[in-house]
C-alpha cells in the first residue's frame, strides 16, 4: 500500500510539473506562429490521444517520466510546402529563444502560484527553541544556549524548524561567518551572535543541517507511558495496560520513551523484566520482544505505543497572508529557492559541496509520498521546490537542455548566423553524455541512501 501511495503521488507531481513545462513551450510556439504537431505527456505507447482544430495531436503516454512538444522543423525531415512558413527553424532567433525559454519560465510561474496557495492556506510550525548545544560545535562557538529561540539566521527570519533548516541549507558548503539572532521567551530583547562555519559538514545520506550545526531543538519530554497495546502482541500477553508508566527494565531506569524503545529493540527473543507503575502501585511484568527482520536488520518489538506529549501553546507559529501578501511572499520564496539551487550547483562544480547531496528519482518519490502524509501545504511546498529545480536545471547551458538551445540562439543573435551543425552535433553528444552521467550519479546516491 505504501509503495502504491508513493507511485501515485510521484505521478501527480511529475504530471503537473511536466504538463506546465511543456505547455509553456506549446503556448509560446503557437503565439509565434509555429505549427505544433504533437503535445505529449510521457513517452512510449500512447494511452490516450486526441486532436484539436489546428491539427495538433495531444498524447498521454505509458512512461510518465517527462514529455515533449514536437514542432514542424525542416531539420527533422521533409515537410509539406504549406507548413514551411510555420516551421520552427524559419522563425526569427528571438521567437525561437522565446519558445525555448517558455518551458522553464512556466515552471517558475507554477512555483509562484503554488507558494501563493501555500501562504494563503497558512504555514504552521514549531518555534526553533534550543534544547541543547553540542560541545565543540558551530552552535557552541556562536554562544547559543538552551532556552534561546533562534529568531533569524543571517538576518533572515526563522519562525519555525522548517524555515531554520531552509536558511541553513543556503549555507551548506560555505566556510564564512554565520550570524544568529536569538531571544528568550520571557523577554523582548534580542541578541546577536556569530561563528565561523569552517569545518562544518552535513551528512549527504542523512542530511540534518540543524543537528550538524550542534543544535538540538527543544522537544517536550516523551514519558515512557503506554498509550495503546496491540491485541495478541507480546505486551498484551504480558499484561501491559494503557496508562502503565515504565519505571525500569532489567534494573535500568527508563528516563524516557526512547530508552524503552532502545532496550526492547536490542533484545529480540530475550525476556525483559519491566517495573511499571499502575494506579499508584508498582508491579513487575515479564515480556519477551518478538523478533522482527526488516531491510536486513533484526530487532525486538513488543506491540505498545506511547502517550504523545503536548507541546506548549506558545511554541506554535503560523505564517498566513491575504491574496496580495501571499503572492508577494510567493515571488520572494521562488526567488530565494532559485538562489539556493543555483548556489548549490555552483558549490558542487567548485567542490565546496559534495555531489553526494545530489538526489534522483527514488528520493523524489519518497519525499513526494512523505510530504503528502504531512498534509496539503507540505505537498504543495515540495511541488513548488521541485518546479523551481526543474526550471533552473533546464536553463543550464548544456546541449539537449533548453538552456543549451538558448545558448546557441544567443550566439546566433550576436554573430548574425546560426551555430554550425557540426558544433551542434558535438554539443548534443556532450550534453547527452553529461545528462546520462548525472542521472546515473543521482540514482547511485539514491541507492546508497536506501
Amino acid at each position: 500500500m505504501a509503495f502504491l501511495q508513493m507511485v501515485f503521488y510521484t505521478l501527480v507531481v511529475l504530471g503537473v510539473l511536466v504538463t506546465f513545462h511543456e505547455f509553456g513551450h506549446f503556448w509560446v510556439a503557437r503565439r509565434c506562429g509555429i505549427k505544433v504537431l504533437r503535445f505529449s505527456i510521457g513517452f512510449g505507447t500512447p494511452l490516450l490521444r486526441w486532436h484539436d482544430r489546428h491539427g495538433t495531436e495531444f498524447v498521454i503516454a505509458a512512461l510518465p517520466l517527462g514529455g515533449y512538444v514536437k514542432m514542424v522543423d525542416e531539420r527533422e525531415g521533409n515537410i509539406a510546402d504549406a507548413d514551411i512558413p510555420f516551421a520552427f527553424n524559419r522563425k526569427t532567433v528571438w521567437q525561437r529563444m522565446a519558445t525555448v525559454v517558455a518551458g522553464p519560465l512556466a515552471n517558475f510561474i507554477l512555483a509562484i502560484l503554488l507558494y501563493w496557495l501555500v501562504y494563503m492556506l497558512g504555514v504552521q510550525g514549531v518555534a526553533p527553541v534550543v534544547g541543547g548545544v553540542a560541545p565543540d560545535s558551530v552552535a557552541e562557538r556562536a554562544g547559543l544556549e538552551a532556552g534561546q529561540e533562534i529568531l533569524a539566521v543571517d538576518g533572515e527570519p526563522t519562525p519555525t524548524w522548517q524555515t531554520l533548516g531552509e536558511r541553513l541549507v543556503h549555507r551548506i558548503g560555505d566556510d564564512g561567518e554565520i550570524r544568529f539572532t536569538v531571544g528568550y521567551a520571557d523577554s523582548n530583547l534580542q541578541y546577536e551572535s556569530a561563528a565561523s562555519l569552517a569545518g562544518w559538514q552535513v551528512d549527504a545520506k542523512v542530511p540534518d543541517p540543524i543537528g550538524s550545526l550542534g543544535v538540538e531543538l527543544y522537544r517536550p519530554k516523551v514519558l515512557p507511558q503506554v498509550d495503546a497495546v496491540t491485541p495478541g502482541g507480546p505486551a498484551d500477553q504480558a499484561g501491559f495496560l494503557s496508562g502503565d508508566l515504565l519505571l525500569s527494565a532489567d534494573g535500568v531506569a527508563m528516563v524516557d520513551w526512547y530508552a524503552w524503545v532502545e532496550h526492547v529493540r536490542t533484545r529480540p527473543g530475550q525476556a525483559i523484566a519491566a517495573l511499571v507503575e499502575r494506579e499508584g502501585q508498582t508491579l513487575v511484568l515479564s515480556v519477551t520482544p518478538r523478533r522482527v527482520e526488516q531491510a536486513g536488520e533484526t530487532f525486538g518489538q513488543v506491540g505498545v505505543s506511547v502517550v504523545t506529549p503536548e507541546w506548549p501553546e506558545d511554541f506554535f507559529r503560523e505564517t498566513r497572508y491575504g491574496p496580495g501578501g501571499a503572492f508577494a511572499k510567493g515571488l520572494s520564496q521562488t526567488w530565494s529557492t532559485t538562489q539556493m539551487i543555483i548556489n548549490s550547483i555552483g558549490k558542487m562544480l567548485s567542490g565546496a559541496l559534495s555531489v553526494e547531496h545530489l538526489s534522483g528519482p527514488i528520493t523524489i518519490a519518497k519525499v513526494a509520498s512523505k510530504s503528502a502524509d504531512y498534509g496539503l501545504v507540505s505537498f504543495l511546498q515540495f511541488m513548488a521546490l521541485l518546479s523551481v529545480s526543474l526550471g533552473v536545471l533546464n536553463l543550464l547551458p548544456v546541449p539537449v537542455l533548453d538552456g543549451g538551445h538558448l545558448l546557441y540562439y544567443v550566439v546566433e543573435a550576436i554573430k548574425g548566423s546560426p551555430v554550425s551543425l557540426r558544433v551542434q552535433e558535438v554539443g548534443q553528444q556532450f550534453g547527452l553524455f553529461f545528462i546520462i552521467g548525472l542521472m546515473v550519479l543521482a540514482l547511485y546516491n539514491d541507492l546508497l541512501r536506501l
